[in-house]
């Protein structure tokens, strides 16, 4: 009897979904670009803590670098918005960088790893990144 409790138990652990990183209701929008972070556009992701713009994605793409060969990217179409009414993408806080706000339905959401922190189930849509040590960023889906 035990056993057959353990296994169920099992089984529903397993089974169960724990929604608060689940970004399967922002679109996928199929993304792969290379950029150069010598360029203007991006200089401000050649220093640890920086974060720039790219064109892509659903609503636009963040990128972050984390650490010297560590970049995180994210689409910027807010999980507290999936079809996409509100005219403004996520930007970060003046206040915090590291927070990304959706200022039309009050969401804030991590940009080190886009956990949904305030008024969102949802965390943020996340890209794969492949920099090469260099200059060159690759942000893909």
């Amino acid at each position: 009897m035990k056993s057959l409790a353990f296994i169920i138990i099992c089984l529903l652990l397993i089974s169960s979904k724990c929604s608060k990183n689940n970004t399967n209701i922002i679109p996928n929008i199929p993304f792969d670009i290379t950029i150069d972070l010598n360029l203007p556009s991006y200089i401000e992701l050649t220093g640890v803590g920086g974060w720039a713009y790219v064109n892509g994605g659903s609503r636009g793409i963040i990128v972050y670098r984390r650490s010297i060969d560590e970049f995180i990217a994210f689409d910027r179409h807010s999980p507290a918005d999936p079809e996409g009414t509100c005219f403004l993408p996520l930007f970060p806080d003046q206040n915090n960088f590291l927070v990304l706000k959706d200022t039309c339905n009050n969401a804030t959401f991590s940009l080190y790893d886009g956990s949904p922190m305030t008024n969102s189930e949802y965390g943020l849509r996340q890209y794969a990144t492949q920099f090469n040590g260099s200059n060159l960023l690759r942000i893909y889906n």
